[in-house]
């Protein structure tokens, strides 16, 4: 586990998600969070639930995951912590054209 890192994904007793990274031991992570040894966002949310866990042979990938994650919508994030890969990739189709391929003329985009 030298280099590495977890990525993982925490749901709080309010039911909003937590995402976070570890080079530590994940159970030992997880403990922290409850006990509220680590402060932050989960110390007030507690208790919490290990939803999600994936490790990274390098901590800045596991780093790039989260920032990504962290940028999305709780259905997103619900998605790929149960592995519903159909549904994330739905979620993440636009619902409107970019920009730059929306027609001139259609003055109700914009």
């Amino acid at each position: 586990m030298a280099d590495g890192a977890y990525l993982y994904i925490l749901r709080c007793a309010d039911h909003s998600i937590y995402v976070g990274t570890t080079r530590s031991a994940l159970e030992h992570r997880l403990a922290q969070h409850n006990t509220g040894d680590l402060g932050g966002y989960t110390s007030t949310r507690r208790p919490v639930t290990l939803i999600h866990a994936e490790w990274f042979e390098r901590i800045i990938d596991a780093i790039a995951a989260e920032r990504q994650i962290k940028g999305w919508t709780r259905a997103k994030k619900e998605a790929f912590a149960r592995g519903d890969y159909t549904a994330l990739r739905a979620l993440a189709a636009r619902q409107r054209p970019h920009p730059s391929r929306r027609d001139p003329l259609d003055r109700s985009s914009g």
